[in-house]
């Protein structure tokens, strides 16, 4: 009998552990899967991004609030804390880890885990920048979407130089902390040369800075700004917008946001679709697939979008061809 009793309360506490042990199991695991989302800038500015994010998102099957949680973090602009919460964020223990809105973010990301599902969104060369081994492979825990927009900053160059046929010298405004800063630049150079443009190159890499570039632009007699492809520059468009109208000068920038905000012109990437394109992949990740076996999606079309309010203003009213070969016209 004392031989029977003591198996029955072997079994008996080993059921209690299981299900004990069942129980914690639940209560640790979370009832949805969780993206952790490194944002460079603020809510405020990156609202349009975000929103096209959740677009993607969904069409991959997820929802906020109903199959899918997102954590997020907020640089506010202080690109230098993107790799203390990109750590953070990993350490939470998110299932995937988006990282939108440039180099800076993504190179964040990959230092902060080896092993993490990471989702960048860029305009750079994510080769060319040690993000991912190849474009068709990636490799590794790392894969995204890239517009590839630092490379048509010559472009911007030759748009500014029909546009001000006569001026002999344009300057470039660059964020010397940018990891593409380099390269843009040389391909700038090679473009003004073959123009027959003198280039003078302005660096920038706080808002404070900005006004004293306008400044620059007008005492120099510099026929324009042509600003580099650089996020920091994208998300402060209201701003180069008012200070461009205040001084009188003509810019071009990267994003549609600069002329919707009264500036002249911009020629780069389609954000919507690339933001778009990095929420399909970080849902598609969260149903199983892996970064390795996802090649990095490049959104090839870019836009021109022309203010002809500004371009009146600034007494510099684009052509008739200049016109007709633009992606979008704001009145």
């Amino acid at each position: 009998m004392l031989r029977r009793r003591v198996k029955r309360r072997d079994v008996l506490l080993l059921m209690a552990g299981v299900a004990m042990s069942t129980t914690r199991s639940h209560a640790q695991k979370p009832s949805m899967p969780i993206i952790g989302y490194l944002c460079p800038e603020s809510p405020e500015l990156f609202a349009s991004r975000l929103q096209a994010f959740h677009q993607g998102l969904g069409e991959a099957g997820f929802v906020e609030g109903r199959n899918v949680k997102i954590e997020f973090q907020w640089a506010d602009g202080q690109y230098s804390r993107l790799p203390a919460l990109a750590a953070d964020l990993v350490a939470r223990n998110v299932d995937v880890l988006v990282a939108p809105g440039g180099a800076p973010v993504a190179l964040a990301a990959k230092a902060a885990s080896a092993t993490k599902p990471i989702v960048f969104e860029m305009g750079g060369d994510p080769v060319q920048l040690h993000v991912v081994d190849s474009l068709s492979r990636p490799g590794g825990n790392i894969t995204g979407v890239s517009s590839l927009s630092v490379d048509v900053s010559p472009k911007r160059l030759e748009f500014m130089r029909d546009l001000v046929p006569t001026a002999t010298k344009l300057m470039v405004v660059v964020n010397p902390t940018s990891p593409t800063a380099q390269s843009q630049l040389q391909k700038l150079h090679a473009a003004a040369a073959t123009l027959g443009v003198r280039l003078e190159v302005l660096g920038a890499s706080k808002e404070d800075e900005f006004e004293s570039v306008f400044a620059a632009a007008t005492s120099d007699g510099a026929g324009g700004l042509v600003f580099t492809s650089d996020p920091y520059f994208a998300f402060r468009s209201s701003r180069l917008a008012a200070l461009a109208m205040k001084y009188r000068v003509p810019a071009i920038t990267q994003t549609r946001d600069f002329p919707i905000a009264g500036g002249l012109m911009s020629y780069g990437g389609d954000f919507m679709q690339s933001h778009r394109r990095a929420g399909i992949y970080a849902g598609r990740i969260l149903s199983g697939e892996k970064p390795s076996d996802l090649p990095v999606q490049l959104v090839t079309k870019v836009e021109l979008v022309i203010n002809l309010k500004a371009a009146k203003l600034l007494g510099h009213p684009f052509s008739s061809a200049f016109v007709a070969g633009a992606d979008e016209v704001l009145e």
